[in-house]
């Protein structure tokens, strides 16, 4: 009989089958919930025949529900002490590939165009995942569980406690919305926070702007510094930085997280040729 993962009592009995334990080193909470689990699918939403990335399945209650969608999928899990039980929740969905793999080194841009990205992220990977991921230009959707705080971070707009270099990247990529918290209890173990899920579509097109994100880094390198004294930090002159700032509108008390993208996108041009010229010109 095939265990239903969305109850904590055949999680348990799993868990208990195999040996295991969640492990902390990990990030190992185990989604227990009908409600998230459905909720975690329909954000995700992949059209059948659909190419799609699951990072930590852990013991494959998202992965099947996914996998009854019509999908391939490629679930990539860093615990080997998983791999047993994955595979015996998984084995049944010919269209599942599980893969022993770090997801921090795994190569987006080995997806089809237009895959989906749907997983239940590790704190400790989360950012770095979807970076990575939204950067390679492969994903038509991502759908990610992850800390409130997280999520916040992604959505983030200037004015807003956790925006910041990251929000920018994000939306530079995708529109991303906070679909619906989920309570600590409907993992196991259960969090001491509140995750969120979180869906991004990404722009049709859109490239990697290391010009600007290069500023944007710079820019937010000490965040209680004003904006001109990062980039003088940066080795841009102290004039030149004053100059451009005052010819995109700024004042030269600015900070870094007053600034929209349109912003930096005008800032980084300026920048670019300003430092540029003083350079030839030198």
């Amino acid at each position: 009989m095939t265990p239903d993962l969305s109850t904590l009592r055949d999680v348990r009995a799993l868990l208990a089958r195999h040996g295991l334990s969640p492990d902390k080193g990990f990030g190992q909470n185990f989604l227990i919930d009908r409600h998230a689990l459905q909720a975690m699918v329909e954000a995700a939403d992949p059209p059948a025949g659909a190419t799609v990335l699951e990072v930590g399945p852990g013991l494959g209650v998202l992965t099947a529900a996914l996998a009854a969608r019509d999908v391939q999928l490629i679930a990539l899990e860093l615990d080997a002490r998983l791999l047993p039980a994955l595979h015996e929740t998984t084995d049944a969905w010919p269209n599942v590939e599980v893969r022993h793999q770090d997801a921090v080194t795994f190569d987006h841009e080995s997806m089809p165009e237009g895959s989906i990205l749907a997983s239940n992220l590790p704190y400790n990977v989360a950012t770095h995942v979807l970076a990575d991921a939204l950067t390679s230009g492969r994903y038509a959707r991502l759908a990610v569980l992850v800390q409130r705080e997280v999520a916040e971070r992604i959505v983030a707009r200037p004015g807003d406690e956790g925006f910041g270099a990251f929000s920018l990247l994000v939306e530079h990529f995708a529109a991303a919305r906070i679909v619906r918290d989920v309570a600590p209890g409907c993992f196991y173990p259960a969090p001491k926070v509140t995750s969120s899920i979180v869906r991004l579509e990404t722009h049709p097109g859109v490239k990697a702007d290391p010009r600007t994100f290069g500023w944007i880094r710079h820019g937010f390198r000490h965040r209680r510094k004003t904006l001109r004294k990062n980039l003088i930090a940066a080795g841009v002159a102290s004039d030149v930085a004053a100059d451009a700032l005052e010819r995109v509108g700024l004042d030269v008390r600015v900070r870094a997280e007053a600034l929209p993208l349109s912003v930096w996108y005008d800032l980084a041009e300026v920048l670019t040729g300003t430092v540029e010229t003083a350079r030839d010109s030198a």
